[in-house]
């Protein structure tokens, strides 16, 4: 298991995914809570069966798996529905989550989570991507082909950007090209192989 866990924080349309991506073309291990949302969701799962049963078989597409963006329309329209989803799927994806960390093999691991804000007991450190609101608002709506409306109500049911930002031990600013990401990436690799040696020999 590697011993250093760096977690990954940050906005709808930030970017996390692109620095996500970076950390693993360099060999870093990645636990990603929505590839694991994905995976407790699929049909079989125990999640998949508690969410289709509150929520019906209406956020099911042809090929009977949940419609994502069906359920997000339902639960960001309603709080009440996003907590309940968070209920019922939050302990399967945490256990998919713990299960990729103790089968990392590089000297750390990145933990990328979705939701919520601040440091967890899973996490050595915090690394929190942020962009402008105009920047999220225009990448999700080129991402996902929806409406401003849209995106505006999903950022406003998420952390805002103060809170995202306390406790964070790094930041990235995702708000230029990808060379600049790719260079504060790097810098931060470097940082943190040397946090992980030091943490193991500690």
């Amino acid at each position: 298991m590697a011993k250093f866990v760096v977690g990954l924080r940050g906005g709808i349309g930030t970017g996390k995914s692109a620095v996500s991506n970076i950390f693993e073309s360099l060999g870093v291990d990645i636990a990603d809570a929505d590839i694991s949302s994905r995976n407790v969701m699929k049909p079989g799962e125990e999640a998949f069966k508690k969410v289709v049963d509150h929520f019906g078989k209406g956020i099911l597409d042809s090929a009977g798996e949940i419609n994502r963006q069906r359920l997000r329309k339902i639960v960001f329209s309603k709080p009440e529905e996003k907590i309940l989803l968070e209920n019922l799927t939050v302990p399967s994806i945490i256990e998919d989550l713990m299960k990729k960390i103790q089968l990392s093999s590089s000297e750390y691991v990145m933990l990328v989570l979705s939701t919520g804000s601040g440091k967890t007991s899973l996490m050595n450190r915090l690394l929190v991507v942020d962009a402008k609101k105009n920047t999220q608002i225009k990448r999700v709506m080129e991402r996902d082909k929806t409406c401003r409306e849209e995106v505006e109500a999903i950022i406003a049911a998420q952390p805002d950007r103060k809170d995202r930002l306390r406790g964070k031990d790094d930041l990235i600013l995702n708000e230029g090209l990808i060379s600049d990401l790719e260079r504060q990436v790097m810098s931060l690799h470097k940082k943190y192989l040397n946090l992980a040696r030091a943490n193991i020999t500690a």
